[in-house]
């Protein structure tokens, strides 16, 4: 059996999509407090399970493949698994967002509800920008949010991006942030550990 990436980020771990992930993310997509902010994750089991095995999976392979050069990679999508129980909680993602000018790669998260304001979704963020700072050749990564998602605002804040903008996505507006590796790697404070 392949070993999966995983990147050890303190009580949590990210870790690559299985098949067997396809409840746990269903069953977070379908939570309002998730859906309102990320419609478009939302899927029948049905649906979510030819993605897992038809996208998902095999993108994340290629984007494994690619590195240090992912330039032309689209998503990699990682799930957050809380080690005490080994229970997938949220999902963290990079991907190009056709929305922004190159360079465009951004980064998504969602938790479940059941495990907010606990800093898991900061951690999970801040172990993939320090995968993909220190493991690729993404100089500046971008996160989008809804001016009124409060909490998503925070997590991006905290994790050192600055904004750079308000734009406007499908009629609704945006906070516009970027980081770029120079200013990540300078901090030299988070050294999580890819396993």
């Amino acid at each position: 059996m392949k070993k999966l990436l995983t990147i050890d980020c303190g009580e949590i771990l990210l870790r690559e999509y299985t098949i067997d992930d396809v409840d746990a993310i269903v069953e977070i997509t379908s939570q309002p407090e998730v859906y309102t902010f990320l419609p478009d994750f939302r899927t029948t089991r049905e649906q979510r399970l030819d993605w897992l095995i038809n996208y998902e999976i095999p993108a994340n392979q290629s984007f494994l493949k690619a590195i240090p050069a992912i330039d032309d990679q689209t998503y990699f999508r990682l799930g957050i698994i809380l080690k005490e129980t080994d229970q997938l909680i949220g999902f963290c993602m990079t991907g190009l967002k056709e929305e922004l000018p190159p360079p465009n790669r951004e980064i998504v998260y969602a938790i479940s509800k059941y495990f907010r304001n606990k800093g898991y979704t900061t951690e999970a963020a801040k172990g993939l920008i320090n995968f993909l700072f220190k493991k690729t050749n993404a100089e500046i990564l971008n996160a989008v949010a809804l001016t009124h998602n409060i909490g998503s605002n925070r997590v991006i804040q905290k994790c050192g991006f600055e904004q750079v903008d308000r734009i406007d996505i499908k009629n609704q507006s945006y906070y516009h942030y970027q980081i770029r590796k120079s200013d990540w790697l300078e901090k030299e404070q988070f050294l999580y550990e890819t396993v």
